[in-house]
């Protein structure tokens, strides 16, 4: 496990194999970062119900040295949630300027790395496979993102456009939203990318459609994010960066996955679209030739 593994990484790598006792606690953990980072162990276990004994095993059991150690490293992690960017951002340019570009770029790579790895050990099989079944046999589906993850969700629907005609992009294209979410029901797909400070208007995207009879997939970065609540089929992808802005490596990497997993479910006739895309565009020379 690598030291700049978060709880939430720590959590998710190692729940399955935890005892019933510890798994009550890591959930609490898990669901009250704040409590944990700011209030003492016995008015913790006094709220949680569990001892303070059981929270100390969980700590070594996590890779930490005690539970101060996992207490420090949960406060940390939320400082950097709640500090504006603008303040995480001049923490970060105080840091960085004594260092070499080289040893940013290793500290970034490493981040990226581990969050890449988290995604691998913690993500259901099962989910993934039921979320892409639901994209693959939807009358539509619709893209939704905001703010830093309004460009993932542009890529997504640029990769998915090759060979699904029935994917749009919310709000793109003079679209209201509000005109698009009106028109979704039973068989249509709402998939939404939520990452902190979570945008109002994504979270509310996917209680519409949840209320519409649509399902709904949201991938998202914690435990406590509000689009959890309206999402049938939820990812939690680290986010961890040593930047003040949050790092969509892992987030990458999950949606190139379900793209490649929905290739594979369309068959010949998604290879048919893509060649034909390609020769529109040698039509049109919208590729650069020497």
């Amino acid at each position: 496990m690598t030291d700049s593994a978060s709880i939430q990484d720590r959590i998710n790598r190692s729940y399955s194999g935890l005892s019933d006792k510890l798994q009550v606690a890591a959930q609490y953990v898990a669901d009250n970062p704040v409590d944990v980072a700011t209030r003492s162990l016995r008015a913790v276990a006094t709220t949680s119900g569990v001892s303070p004994a059981t929270f100390s095993r969980l700590a070594r059991a996590l890779g930490y040295a005690d539970y101060e150690a996992m207490r420090e490293d949960g406060r940390l992690a939320v400082e950097r949630q709640m500090s504006p960017f603008s303040e995480r951002a001049s923490a970060l340019r105080s840091k960085a300027s004594g260092q070499a570009g080289r040893a940013i770029l290793q500290h970034q790579a490493a981040a990226c790395v581990a969050n890449i790895e988290a995604l691998e050990q913690t993500i259901d099989p099962q989910r993934l496979e039921a979320a892409v079944a639901a994209l693959h046999a939807a009358r539509q589906v619709l893209l939704v993102g905001s703010k830093g993850s309004a460009g993932l969700i542009d890529y997504l629907g640029y990769m998915g456009h090759w060979f699904k005609t029935n994917w749009r992009i919310a709000g793109r294209n003079g679209t209201e939203l509000s005109a698009t979410l009106s028109r979704l029901g039973p068989g249509d797909v709402v998939l939404a990318l939520a990452k902190q400070p979570y945008a109002h208007r994504t979270v509310a995207a996917l209680q519409a459609a949840q209320a519409a009879g649509a399902e709904t997939i949201a991938i998202t970065d914690s435990r406590t994010s509000p689009a959890l609540q309206f999402a049938e089929h939820a990812f939690i992808v680290s986010t961890e960066s040593p930047q003040f802005f949050s790092s969509y490596a892992a987030t990458l990497v999950l949606m190139e996955t379900m793209i490649s997993m929905l290739l594979a479910r369309a068959g010949p006739d998604a290879e048919d679209m893509i060649r034909a895309a390609e020769l529109q565009i040698d039509r049109l020379g919208e590729n650069w030739t020497a």
